[in-house]
């Protein structure tokens, strides 16, 4: 009915991943905000759920199918410190069967108290709702692998802050929510048997094309024919070192890398306190609680190779039956990942810049115009739109800098309209910058006003549109001696 094609997958595994629970229901759910293209694609009956049936459904007060929802077990390192934890106010419906066949979950976010809420409510505010609403789905036009948002409901229970807040319900959508932290968890139990299950679970879900051998799943660790779970470290790293090259790629902050904020399907996900970068500088850090910039935007690659290296602990008694050479081996795929990463931020920049091909002295004209940039306190999007529009920064050592680039440009066999059309291609015209975002949640959470979010939603739907429609949504945050900080929405 409606659409909904759903399964429950997750179920097959060991019960110590996850606890069936219902959600909580809610008094007088009304959908705020419903993304119809994504309902489409999802083959959902579109025009029945953008109403009041669709705030039933979204709310939790009547989920689509006689399923059992579950909310499932995960741990964590949050800022270096490991903790047991899991789907402390979210839910699975269930995955959605698209009309192509592939498969995605529908989570409830804010959904009411579960097993893992360690004393939380299990609530949502509506403006980290919409806000991750928004983010999300601009991280999606841009081109970046992420979750993605349905729907919005807005309840009328209060959710209790420090002052009281409109509650809200967010409907997450996701290749699936396995998590490094969802492998720090079985490894933690010291279940050998589910910790070989999740990893046939996650290899069947999301790299179909790595082999599981009858050998594998009958002996287990017993067996030196490992070669599926080897394949399965080397395919996370892989998509990792892709993922966080392309969020610096647009100053994109994640705000809280711990390990239970890492998917292995490679999609981003959470976002509480992220941020996208305005001034270049590689300290920026605008998230309220990491006080030490751990998380900052130059400390991102990094800590995706910690976080790897802890995936990869989870991993070693599949390995290999024998430590010292399941750690080797582990430890030679972890030693793969900064080249990975270097290579595609790399090409991504000389993209960024006209560049089709290679040269040896691109990397440092590339650290150079980052170095400009930082010293002069230049915005980072709007630096790159200045160049493909011929125009200069008027500081020191730009203009020098500017006819390297020219020369460089003029050393490859493409003509100047292509190099134009790839730096159109590989530059956003528009991010959701901050002061906008800021702007449109306090229109729709204080005035009940949605014009201004549909408005930049619309802007942010197209960001490489460089038409001059788009020239409200380009300006920078006006001056300010207060930082912009941000927080995670609870």
């Amino acid at each position: 009915m409606y659409g909904f094609d759903l399964k429950n997958s997750y179920t097959l595994l060991p019960d110590i991943f996850y606890t069936h629970i219902q959600p909580t229901p809610v008094s007088s759910p009304k959908i705020v905000v419903f993304n119809r293209p994504l309902s489409q694609a999802l083959g959902l009956n579109t025009d029945e759920l953008e109403g009041s049936i669709g705030a039933e459904i979204f709310s939790g007060n009547k989920p689509p199918e006689e399923l059992k929802t579950i909310a499932q077990a995960y741990a964590g390192h949050q800022f270096g410190y490991f903790t047991i934890l899991g789907d402390g106010r979210a839910l699975l419906l269930g995955e959605q069967i698209t009309p192509h066949g592939n498969r995605f979950d529908l989570q409830l976010k804010g959904s009411g108290p579960t097993p893992y809420s360690r004393g939380g409510d299990g609530r949502a505010a509506l403006g980290p709702m919409l806000r991750e609403y928004i983010i999300s789905e601009a991280m999606f036009a841009l081109g970046i692998p992420t979750t993605r948002s349905l729907a919005v409901v807005v309840t009328a229970d209060p959710v209790f802050r420090e002052t009281p807040l409109t509650g809200a319900i967010l409907t997450r959508v996701a290749a699936s929510h396995l998590r490094v932290g969802t492998f720090q968890f079985a490894a933690q139990k010291g279940d050998i048997t589910a910790l070989q299950a999740l990893a046939d679970y996650a290899i069947s879900r999301h790299f179909p094309h790595i082999e599981l051998s009858e050998s594998d799943r009958e002996h287990g660790i017993d067996t030196v024919n490992t070669q599926a779970y080897l394949m399965l470290l080397r395919e996370v790293i892989q998509r990792q070192a892709s993922l966080i090259s392309k969020w610096q790629l647009v100053g994109f902050i994640h705000g809280v890398m711990n390990t239970d904020n890492m998917t292995i399907s490679g999609e981003t996900i959470d976002y509480g306190p992220c941020a996208f970068m305005d001034t270049y500088h590689p300290q920026t850090v605008f998230s309220s609680i990491d006080r030490q910039g751990r998380y900052a935007y130059g400390n991102q690659p990094t800590i995706g190779g910690w976080n790897l290296s802890r995936f990869a602990e989870t991993l070693v008694p599949l390995l290999h039956s024998e430590q010292p050479i399941a750690i080797k081996m582990a430890q030679e795929e972890l030693n793969k990942y900064t080249g990975l990463y270097h290579q595609h931020w790399l090409q991504g920049m000389r993209s960024k810049l006209g560049l089709f091909n290679q040269d040896p002295e691109d990397e440092t004209m590339i650290k150079d115009l980052l170095h400009l940039m930082e010293d002069h306190q230049l915005d980072f999007t709007n630096t790159f739109i200045q160049l493909m529009n011929e125009t200069c920064p008027d500081v020191d050592g730009f203009h020098d800098w500017r006819q390297r680039w020219q020369q460089r440009t003029q050393k490859q066999p493409q003509l100047k309209g292509e190099v134009l059309s790839l730096m159109k291609q590989s530059n956003p015209a528009v991010i959701p910058r901050n002061h906008q975002v800021e702007a449109a949640l306090g229109s729709a959470v204080n005035q009940s006003d949605l014009a201004p979010l549909h408005a930049l939603m619309e802007a942010l739907a197209t960001p490489y549109d460089h038409s001059s429609n788009k020239e409200p949504y380009t300006a920078p945050p006006p001056p300010s001696n207060v930082p912009y900080r941000t927080y995670c929405g609870t």
